[in-house]
């Protein structure tokens, strides 16, 4: 993780290990936000300063640029959400993008706390006990896209979609935390 992310301090640390419950006995906290915003890396230093917290991605799952940007949330909810709800652990087979081909099962924890991350994760039917929307400017995220070796037009297609979605469902003003996520 880069030295310039924000540090997550014990406030913030103190604060979500206090929720109630919000899926069973585990703690959601959602991490929202547009594409390349900087989401799974603020996502891993929430993780770690909740001591190890476990992090399940929207990008665990396929879900292709030209898709429905929540079609991760079946599987999610069938597979993580639905056995916590009742006090088991989840099992998923996680998506290798790389390879385009399902790879190994995954496990989450009934934990205190699970961070989901990923586009729609803060939805309002989500059943975050916190929600986090993590933003940067469209030229940095483009910017970083590029970076990661994103098909830019599909990249922009996706960002409108996404945008839409925001808007119809207000979750960035609904978010509980807005972090800016212009970090290098």
């Amino acid at each position: 993780m880069p030295a310039s992310v924000p540090p997550v301090d014990a406030a913030l640390v103190s604060r979500l290990r206090a929720l109630e419950p919000s899926c069973g006995p585990v703690r959601i906290v959602a991490v929202d936000g547009p594409s390349a915003a900087g989401k799974t890396t603020f996502s891993a230093a929430l993780a770690a300063a909740l001591g190890g917290a476990p992090v399940v991605h929207s990008d665990d799952f396929p879900v292709p640029w030209d898709g429905e940007p929540l079609a991760w949330w079946p599987p999610l909810t069938a597979h993580v959400l639905a056995p916590l709800r009742a006090g088991r652990p989840g099992r998923f087979r996680r998506y290798d993008w790389r390879r385009g081909a399902y790879a190994e099962e995954v496990t989450v924890p009934v934990a205190s706390v699970l961070v989901i991350e990923g586009v729609g994760s803060a939805r309002q039917e989500s059943p975050a006990a916190f929600r986090i929307w993590v933003e940067a400017p469209r030229a940095v995220r483009r910017r970083r896209a590029a970076g990661r070796g994103d098909d830019l037009a599909a990249w922009d297609h996706w960002a409108e979609t996404e945008a839409k979605l925001f808007t119809a469902d207000r979750t960035r003003e609904r978010a509980d935390l807005i972090i800016d996520g212009n970090f290098s």
